[in-house]
């Protein structure tokens, strides 16, 4: 890869839908370009077309219309230039393998045309704690196992781009902070990382940008942050000494809401607001004797966010 190409996009997705035949359309009219190097998380419920796109431009599945370039490259023309450049660790699991740990990631690496390396190979397998383990079946591991075998024969080849696909379902917390540190090194080492997921704090520790699908539509793309910023509502909640049977007309400025049976006064504001309009309201509630215990703040996660987005989508 020459320099003059460091700042093209490492994956460009123009247009790309998919409509089973008789069937569904599984996906309307996607694009989307992702930059060298970054971490992008799909998030979406499931059968929402995450599989779908991963499985298109990894080439498993034809498009209906539109192109995909990776590195330039038509992936559909090129293709198995393009698979070269791909890794993909899918969701299932393939349990009946009788072969050892390390006869299955060389033999991954081999189809790709690469030499049986077996310094790399080594260290990948160390890096993913199956060093121990490569004389064992791979019938024998145990799930969690296996699925370090999935993320070993997809990075065997070393790609540019490696899609993960799920890839916390059914794993353990060790593994998933084991996986986690492994996808950071990788992208330190300049590998480009597209995952999929409906494990929304997966998205908040790992992405830098975030995609949110659902029924086959692209809904939005946003900075992490920044769409944690923007969509930023934080609730004051106050306990009240006396509950309250409803909010005082002189609130209605504020758009307060009672929660809790009265006991709680529920205030939403904008974080990313200068003036959030507490000190007012907090100042008229003393005019009003309205007395309360305790206060505290929260904000949206991420998770909050999606759901809104989804539910206003359906």
């Amino acid at each position: 890869m020459n320099a003059s190409h460091s700042d093209d996009p490492i994956l460009r997705i123009e247009g790309v839908s998919k409509t089973y035949k008789n069937g569904p359309t599984a996906l309307h009219s996607v694009d989307l370009t992702i930059a060298r190097g970054e971490i992008f998380a799909l998030l979406g419920p499931n059968g929402a077309g995450k599989t779908t796109l991963i499985s298109i431009v990894c080439g498993i599945v034809t498009p209906s219309t539109g192109r995909i370039l990776v590195d330039g490259e038509d992936a559909v023309a090129n293709y198995r230039s393009v698979r070269r450049r791909v890794g993909l660790v899918p969701q299932e699991l393939s349990t009946d393998a009788f072969e050892s740990v390390l006869a299955t990631v060389t033999f991954s690496r081999r189809l790709f045309g690469r030499s049986g390396h077996s310094d790399y190979i080594e260290q990948l397998l160390r890096d993913l704690s199956l060093w121990e383990k490569r004389h064992a079946k791979i019938k024998d591991l145990s799930g969690g196992m296996k699925r370090r075998v999935l993320i070993a024969k997809a990075l065997s080849h070393e790609p540019d781009l490696l899609f993960l696909d799920e890839p916390s379902a059914g794993v353990d917390v060790s593994l998933r902070r084991d996986m986690w540190k492994l996808v950071r090194s990788l992208r330190d080492r300049g590998v480009t990382i597209i995952l999929t997921t409906h494990y929304i704090e997966e998205a908040e520790e790992m992405a830098d940008r975030v995609g949110v699908i659902s029924a086959g539509k692209l809904l939005l793309v946003e900075q992490k942050d920044a769409l944690m910023k923007k969509l930023g509502k934080r609730e004051l909640d106050l306990t009240l000494i006396e509950p309250l049977a409803a909010v005082p007309p002189e609130l209605a400025d504020w758009h307060p809401t009672l929660e809790n049976d009265g006991r709680t006064l529920r205030y939403v504001f904008d974080a990313t607001e200068e003036r959030t309009g507490i000190p007012s309201f907090l100042r008229r509630l003393a005019e009003l004797g309205i007395a309360f215990k305790d206060l505290e703040t929260s904000k949206s996660s991420l998770e909050d966010i999606f759901v809104d987005l989804v539910g206003e989508a359906a």
